[in-house]
């Protein structure tokens, strides 16, 4: 049920015909594992936050860095030093104490992914490295849970929806290992991505329109231009096909 103060605080959008208090009752009772606290986290966290998602875990290992600040939202001056899901955490907490934060300082690793998304109904891919998002992308596969990639260049990005068992994964989509490198990115680029993937959770919740399913959606920030590319399952695929190895 919904509190006289969360009808309130989220009045516009139950006044949409899609959502209403059903909807918002869904988007409370959700349970959302967000990886990484940077460019793509700090906004996809904070529109998840203020939109009523009920439990966000948001993972980061790393510190904030002057560096960050360009893009990464939740981080400001005087967090530089500070555990990054700690200051996002901090952020959320404050932004909507109606929802449940869980700030995890945690690398994820082979070991550790599967505990880490446990529990929880959806994960959004934040990341900044190939590797692991392979890693969240297994877990997502094995565990049967949606996972919702996002990624950005400069002033490119691109956004994905994977539903285990029915579309193309982020394996059958990226083959081979890409080097972790420093690379450039302006913060608007971010911030247009990881609204498509808070739009895309909270459209897998309350169930209504249609997903980036078996689409690659790329921007172009320089030319505002966007272009789907359609994606097909790869039946040999090492994450979710035949060629599939469990744990």
């Amino acid at each position: 049920m919904l509190t006289v103060e969360e009808r309130e605080r989220y009045d516009r959008q139950i006044m949409i015909k899609w959502i209403g208090e059903d909807g918002q009752e869904k988007l409370k009772k959700a349970r959302v594992f967000i990886a990484g606290a940077g460019g793509l986290g700090s906004p996809v966290s904070l529109y998840l936050a203020t939109a009523g998602v009920g439990t966000i875990r948001i993972v980061d290992h790393e510190r904030v860095e002057l560096s960050n600040l360009n893009r990464q939202v939740l981080h400001w001056d005087e967090d530089i030093g500070k555990k990054k899901a700690a200051s996002a955490g901090e952020k959320l907490k404050r932004l909507n104490p109606e929802v449940t934060i869980e700030a995890i300082e945690e690398v994820i690793t082979e070991a550790k992914v599967s505990q880490l998304v446990a529990g929880f109904d959806l994960i959004v891919d934040a990341m900044d490295n190939l590797p692991t998002r392979y890693l969240l992308n297994k877990a997502a596969v094995d565990k049967n849970i949606p996972f919702f990639h996002g990624a950005v260049y400069g002033f490119e990005g691109r956004a994905m929806t994977i539903i285990p068992g029915k579309t193309a994964c982020l394996r059958c989509v990226y083959h081979g290992i890409v080097p972790e490198e420093k690379f450039p990115v302006i913060g608007v680029t971010p911030a247009v991505i990881a609204c498509i993937q808070a739009t895309e959770v909270i459209k897998y919740i309350v169930g209504v329109g249609e997903l980036l399913t078996n689409r690659l959606l790329a921007y172009d920030g320089l030319n505002i231009q966007f272009t789907e590319f359609r994606v097909k399952k790869n039946p040999n695929c090492d994450h979710c096909g035949h060629g599939r190895r469990k744990g």
